[in-house]
């Protein structure tokens, strides 16, 4: 390309003829022919648009500046995008090569139509296998992946994009509070499962930015409010943990929705609102109490002498109001096995490393005994070393990948080491206070010569007429935002020797006396609770105003109470529980001035 002024290519050297070629699909086709006779330089100006006259008028806007103009103007943007970021380099082992890079294409992966949406990742993975019908691909918006790439960003101390991703975040909300599975940049569901983690990260990116002290000119309050209430009115079990696959209890959806809550409850007391926040809070108590009720096996086998450790997802149907809710029951279904292998595995024997998100938060101590068992778990059961250090799969069984041959993923695989863990593996690392260092090296390792960090990389012995390398990328995504957003975190958290995702409001209440939180456990109609402790307090949730119709002694005497109501969209009553055997309950409903049609009992032990 040479660096001519635009006019004179476009008058003397130029000729371009254009048609409209409405016979395929809509698009444009173009025909040009280039005079060399005076010179054999000229500049290629391309543009895109929606219509014709679009794609026109940028086209000559952009060659009416001549190229070097057009160059400086391009490099002086990407600098003043580094104005304000932090001198991590110092911590890197490659001399800041991986850092600036994952900055650069952060930034870059933000559209330009719709600021503040950040895609996951530019690549369709194993594209090669793809056609025209799958249009997907990774170039949508998930709000999990979006907000682990705004907060790498704010890691880097560029807050500007998170700011504008906060905007879009509560434009995009749907109206009951919830966000899409994934959808495209202009806010239209692709696919419509329900991720209770990924209604809680936009209150966690509102409570970054409120933490590093960002000014916002708009009012976020509104959007935290109905994704808390969301939360407790939805949760607390996900119709898909992080991994888009399986319904049920998942640690790290836990500890995502936890946080959150804690975050919207400190954003409600600063409003002045102390019943709302005391009412979140209480529900973050309930879900806290019961995590390794939930997702703690007791009947390990994977690593001898350790029967107690987290397990990647207790199995529940959503739509299941009594679940059975013993960890150490339940068959998880794994679809994407290769034929011919099983699919249904025991829950409890099927790992991942999610429940690493509660020392993230600050719900558990990186010491605590069942995480530290757990740690050795995931350590013995999913890492592969590689000649530049170690990574983890996804969890046991995972068929998302490669095929076993090298071919791409086309519906089952075997899955492969995902770099990204290794991220999180060394947070862990950092918490607990060991050295951080090979796992920084990995990631840079685990990087492409163009510096872009692989969803999967090779964990098996080399296959060069396939060109897979142990160590070195598949044919997953790449880049993938959230593998460069956690490794720029892992360098802000090693310079700041503190998790950067922690929240100290969190640990202040779970890893100290713990005086604030209550003893609840929580009846309602999608989770239909059939027995309480003794000493804690039973609390009825409904989504409509009622009044409780209860006994305690099997309707010798009964009591009414008017629920509660709240900002959420819930409605509830207390009732503490002492030396009852059972209570028993109905409901009338006093806007449709109705009865419920039966009675619900919960037994006292």
């Amino acid at each position: 390309m040479g660096q001519s002024d635009g006019w004179t290519d476009l008058a003397d050297n130029f000729q371009m003829d254009w048609q409209f070629d409405s016979a395929v699909d809509g698009n444009l086709a173009l025909m040009g022919k280039l005079n060399l006779e005076q010179s054999d330089e000229f500049t290629l100006g391309l543009a895109f648009g929606t219509t014709l006259h679009n794609a026109i008028s940028t086209l000559f806007q952009s060659l009416n500046l001549p190229f070097p103009q057009q160059k400086q103007q391009y490099n002086e943007q990407w600098k003043r995008s580094r104005n304000d970021i932090k001198p991590l380099e110092n911590i890197s082992y490659d001399d800041g090569k991986l850092y600036h890079n994952s900055v650069s294409l952060l930034l870059a992966h933000e559209d330009k139509t719709y600021p503040g949406a950040l895609i996951a990742s530019l690549a369709i993975p194993w594209g090669e296998a793809k056609d025209d019908q799958d249009q997907g691909g990774y170039h949508l918006v998930w709000t999990r992946d979006m907000v682990s790439s705004v907060a790498g960003l704010v890691a880097a101390g560029e807050t500007d994009t998170a700011v504008r991703s906060l905007i879009y975040l509560a434009t995009s909300q749907q109206e009951d509070g919830g966000f899409a599975q994934n959808f495209w940049v202009n806010g239209e569901p692709y696919w419509t499962g329900i991720q209770l983690d990924e209604v809680a990260f936009p209150i966690l990116l509102a409570w970054l930015l409120h933490q590093e002290k960002v000014p916002l000119n708009f009012d976020i309050y509104p959007m935290i409010l109905r994704a808390a209430g969301y939360l407790i009115r939805r949760g607390p079990i996900t119709q898909q943990e992080r991994w888009e696959e399986c319904s049920g209890y998942s640690p790290s959806t836990l500890a995502c929705n936890i946080a959150a809550l804690i975050c919207a409850a400190q954003f409600a007391r600063e409003r002045g609102d102390e019943a709302t926040a005391k009412f979140i809070e209480e529900y973050a108590d309930f879900l806290e109490s019961h995590i390794e009720d939930w997702t703690v096996t007791t009947e390990g086998t994977l690593v001898p002498g350790i029967k107690q450790h987290y397990i990647r997802i207790h199995p529940i149907d959503i739509n299941n109001p009594q679940p059975n809710e013993n960890p150490n029951q339940g068959t998880l279904f794994i679809s994407s096995q290769p034929p011919g292998k099983p699919t249904e595995f025991p829950a409890k024997e099927i790992v991942d490393g999610g429940f690493l998100q509660l020392v993230r938060y600050g719900i558990r101590s990186p010491h605590d005994p069942i995480i530290v068992d757990s740690v050795k778990v995931i350590d013995a059961v999913l890492k592969v070393d590689t000649p530049v250090g170690p990574c983890w799969h996804r969890y046991n069984h995972d068929g998302y990948g490669q095929q076993e041959d090298g071919s791409p993923y086309t519906g089952w695989g075997k899955g492969q080491a995902w770099p990204l863990l290794t991220g999180e593996r060394g947070h862990y690392e950092l918490a607990v206070g060991g050295d951080v260092k090979t796992y920084i090296k990995a990631m840079e390792g685990f990087a492409s010569d163009t510096c872009l960090l692989p969803e999967q990389v090779w964990d098996e012995a080399d296959k060069p007429d396939v060109h897979l390398s142990l160590g070195q990328p598949t044919g997953s995504a790449m880049p993938l935002m959230w593998a460069h957003a956690e490794y720029i975190k892992l360098l802000r958290s090693t310079h700041d020797e503190q998790v950067f995702d922690f929240i100290p409001a969190v640990a202040n209440r779970y890893l100290g006396e713990r005086k604030q939180c209550k003893l609840l456990e929580i009846w309602k109609f999608n989770r239909q609770v059939n027995k309480i402790k003794k000493g804690h307090t039973l609390r009825i949730q409904a989504l409509a105003n009622f009044q409780l119709h209860w006994t305690q002694n099997n309707w010798q005497t009964t009591q009414d109470t008017p629920s509660n109501s709240t900002k959420l969209g819930v409605n509830f009553v207390d009732i503490p529980v002492s030396d009852q055997q059972r209570i028993s309950f109905t409901f009338f409903w006093i806007d449709s001035n109705k009865w419920e049609d039966r009675n619900y009992t919960v037994a006292i032990y």
